[in-house]
């Protein structure tokens, strides 16, 4: 099947890679003439597991384009909309500007029986209003999002857990337009439905809820161990221990109950205060307000990783070497969009500590925007001298590869600050270091 994808960041350049990697013709269009010029020679623009090499092969095979030309969608079956919906600035709705102008682009080179598949995180709603807009042509609208982590996004993409399609549907059950839609994305996602992938069939607004409210239930879960953290952490408790308890009940699990300094990155953060805005709109911002203080517990987080590490020093950061491992908001990423661990860098720079940080993949990008900061790709050279080490990023470099006797040989300062409690304490300590961890005594 021809497809195209309108955007091409991190959502759209890997499911037009992956989309072509699964057999189907795509081209890629976007108006950064960089990224394009950067696809185009099959040299992925960011950072992200297998990407590269289903991005090399899609070109060589000749399967898959990207260009800035809009006109280069007409004759696709399927168009996927796959542009950002950042936060507004000065508030906390999404701002859709460039998911209507991607519509807006698309509409004169649609054909009758087309359809357009929007993936975009939007507030529920959006559908319903586009899907007119999209019908004066011929084509239909389809909502049909995606659930992708960030360092596992192709694999989610060529394998998803679910498949969720929005289509055009009356007193809760799809129209003969909608079914022949779900038909033509099952058609799409051939090998994925070919394995038993739930392919759930649904309505606009419930698809597009799908999205926002899975964002939202894993930002409460990361929130509420680290809202336990805090009560930990005047009271002695360790809250690893108690997730590891708690997560053994089947109806809670242990997955998202790592505390530590929270969630960051282009989604969960925005979304949540996205939906809470657009649940304002619809008179039921009570329904949601716990996602306020879900979003403040988060930020706390940040500020609790500061304190700890300036009352390690003896009260002040002032002239202290401060190294910091971690820069993207995750591991295997190069993402820095509210990158918690950057946060907490420029924070301590701003407290007069000289802040060296190091990262496997986000080096370059934290530079362009945090210059102030001091970058040092080989971890050893970034430990050397430290007063105090601080890890914000989860990275296997530190997690399991780099030994805590080892660093001790390195540093100036044994104490190290675990702001992901993803160290083995009693290692650490055994080589010398004071070791403080996020809710941990």
């Amino acid at each position: 099947m021809r497809l195209s994808v309108i955007g091409c960041g991190y959502l759209g350049a890997v499911h037009a890679a992956a989309m072509a990697s699964i057999g189907h013709e795509v081209v890629g269009i976007d108006v950064d003439e960089r990224k394009i010029a950067s696809l185009s020679k099959g040299d992925a623009p960011f950072f992200e597991p297998g990407l590269q090499e289903i991005l090399t092969e899609g070109i060589a095979s000749g399967r898959l384009s990207f260009t800035t030309d809009m006109s280069a969608a007409k004759g696709a079956k399927v168009h996927f909309i796959g542009v950002g919906t950042p936060q507004q600035a000065g508030g906390y709705a999404a701002d859709l500007t460039y998911v209507n102008a991607a519509v807006d682009g698309l509409l004169p080179y649609l054909s009758e029986g087309d359809l357009v598949a929007g993936k975009s995180t939007v507030p529920v709603g959006t559908a319903a209003n586009l899907a007119p807009r999209v019908a004066e042509t011929g084509a239909t609208l389809v909502w049909n999002p995606e659930f992708l982590r960030e360092g596992w996004a192709v694999q989610d993409t060529v394998d998803p857990d679910r498949l969720v399609a929005g289509v055009p549907s009356q007193d809760g059950h799809p129209t003969v337009e909608g079914e022949r839609c779900a038909d033509v994305l099952r058609e799409v996602y051939h090998t994925a439905v070919a394995k038993d992938t739930p392919f759930i069939v649904t309505d606009y607004a419930t698809a597009e809820l799908v999205k926002v409210s899975a964002n939202a239930f894993l930002a409460t879960k990361i929130s509420f161990i680290n809202a336990m953290a805090e009560i930990a952490e005047v009271t002695g408790a360790d809250v690893t221990t108690l997730a590891d308890a708690i997560g053994h009940d089947a109806r809670i699990g242990r997955k998202f109950l790592g505390a530590g300094i929270g969630f960051g990155g282009g989604c969960l953060p925005k979304d949540i205060r996205a939906f809470s805005a657009r649940a304002e709109e619809l008179g039921k911002g009570e329904s949601v307000a716990f996602l306020r203080e879900i979003d403040a517990i988060n930020l706390r987080r940040r500020d609790r990783a500061v304190d700890l590490t300036v009352t390690a020093l003896g009260g002040t950061a002032y002239d202290k070497n401060i190294t910091v491992l971690g820069a993207a908001f995750k591991p295997h990423s190069d993402d820095i969009r509210d990158s918690p661990a950057l946060d907490v860098a420029v924070r301590l720079h701003g407290l007069g500590a000289n802040v060296t940080v190091t990262d496997p993949a986000a080096i370059e990008n934290a530079r362009r925007i945090h210059p102030q900061l001091t970058y040092v790709e080989d971890r050893d050279q970034a430990l050397t001298g430290a007063d105090a080490v601080i890890v914000v990023t989860e990275w296997d470099e530190w997690r399991r590869e780099l030994d805590p006797a080892h660093a001790a040989t390195l540093v100036t300062g044994k104490i190290v600050v675990d702001g992901r409690n993803c160290l083995d304490a009693t290692a650490w300590r055994n080589a010398g270091f004071t070791y403080h961890g996020m809710g941990r005594p």
